[in-house]
């Protein structure tokens, strides 16, 4: 089973701390790194974080960094490691310069973007904003399909419900063909549709491994009824819970191909310490 690392990156982690753990990820044979995105964050608000029991989100400090400038970093530190966002809010952004920042990063990397996608919890974000919190399902359905026209036509054109792209040219395209891998994350049925009809791997949270199990065997199904093939998607899971070689084991008895855990980023020293161990977890 492959290995992935999550990074919080924000005010806290200094460029050369970054760096370093990069470096110090990739020299362990982990697979990818993934950085989440928040644009602002509060110190109150109404919405509730999915992921934990209080509906609070914890652990960013006072926010985060773009995820796209961040990959960009790591790229410039690494050579193989893949690079992925967990997640990107693609409902909150225009899918134009989304594309154009997902081949970018792409091209610079050499071709080791995955993109991580989400519709986004945190209303209050959205007002920040100025975009409808509203039809946020339609809505990444229809700005995957913009992504995917700037991708892969040399001129690219898009005419929806939501978003109208003219006839226009973005180049460079990604390095991978025809485009890097979308994952969904998401746990209900609505996120399994869209891996089924759209993209190429699913990024579940925070579930047991009895659970992941149930879901993938839905989207299993879903995969079967659209005539794709269960091997065109691939299946990653975030624990949200502290490294347990037995949770890993049976995460990958269960169809799991990497499981992500958060490595906390204070002191280098700290921070390979983990990264040790939880490849011992993995790898043996």
């Amino acid at each position: 089973m492959e290995a992935g690392v999550f990074l919080s990156l924000n005010e806290t982690t200094p460029p050369t701390l970054i760096a370093q753990a990069a470096r110090a990820i990739e020299e362990r044979g982990f697979h990818a790194i993934w950085v989440p995105e928040h644009v602002v964050m509060f110190d109150d608000y109404d919405s509730k974080y999915p992921y934990s029991p209080d509906g609070r989100i914890e652990g960013y400090g006072k926010g985060m960094m773009e995820p796209f400038t961040a990959m960009s970093y790591l790229a410039a530190h690494t050579s193989k490691v893949r690079l992925g966002t967990s997640i990107c809010l693609i409902t909150q952004r225009n899918p134009v310069y989304t594309a154009k920042q997902v081949a970018d990063v792409d091209f610079l990397s050499g071709g080791r973007v995955n993109l991580g996608i989400g519709l986004g919890w945190l209303q209050e974000e959205f007002r920040a904003l100025g975009v409808p919190f509203e039809k946020r399902g339609k809505r990444a359905n229809e700005h995957i399909e913009v992504m995917k026209a700037l991708w892969c036509e040399e001129t690219s054109e898009y005419h929806g419900e939501l978003f109208d792209l003219p006839p226009c040219v973005m180049y460079p395209k990604p390095v991978q063909t025809p485009h890097p891998p979308i994952f969904v994350g998401g746990e209900g049925d609505h996120s399994l549709r869209r891996v089924a009809d759209l993209c190429q791997g699913w990024l579940g949270a925070s579930m047991e491994p009895d659970v992941v199990a149930e879901r993938i065997a839905t989207l299993h199904r879903l995969l079967d009824e659209r005539g794709r093939a269960r091997d065109e998607v691939k299946i990653y899971t975030m624990p949200n819970l502290r490294p347990d070689a037995d949770r890993c084991r049976r995460l990958e008895d269960a169809g799991v191909e990497q499981v992500i855990h958060m490595v906390r980023l204070r002191e280098i020293g700290e921070t390979e310490a983990a990264l040790d161990k939880f490849a011992r977890m993995v790898f043996g």
